[in-house]
């Protein structure tokens, strides 16, 4: 696990390759056909949102269901493509149709662990200081 910058993989406790919180974050909405790989999607970048897959931006995409999502990121050296499966529940997603939102790289860790991006709540609170 990375700890030497802020990123999104530290605060999921996830191995997957550190993303700087400099860089920006959009979610495809809607929902995409999922048996797309890495140049399906970046067709759709560049294609649908009007965008470039290569200018080390991280475009994620969801599948019909809620519980797949797709985050594909070019980090200067190549085209990366990462999956997450929901086993229970599904994934917070705008309810708006067409473009892009942008997130930040917090609110990225929140999407991955399921937690509501948009207005994150604290779940524990203690009762009492003794």
């Amino acid at each position: 696990m990375c700890t030497s910058r802020p990123c999104c993989c530290r605060a999921t406790g996830t191995q997957m390759t550190p993303i700087s919180s400099s860089v920006r974050v959009w979610i495809a909405s809607g929902h995409c056909d999922m048996r797309k790989g890495m140049q399906g999607l970046a067709l759709i970048v560049q294609e649908g949102l009007g965008r470039d897959p290569f200018k080390g931006d991280v475009f994620v995409f969801r599948g019909k269901s809620g519980r797949l999502i797709k985050a594909l990121w070019h980090d200067g050296i190549g085209l990366s493509l990462y999956a997450k499966r929901l086993e229970r529940g599904h994934f917070i997603w705008p309810a708006t149709e067409g473009g892009v939102i942008a997130l930040t790289a917090g609110q990225m860790s929140y999407l991955l662990e399921r937690i509501d991006w948009r207005n994150p709540q604290q779940t524990w609170r203690p009762t009492s200081a003794g």
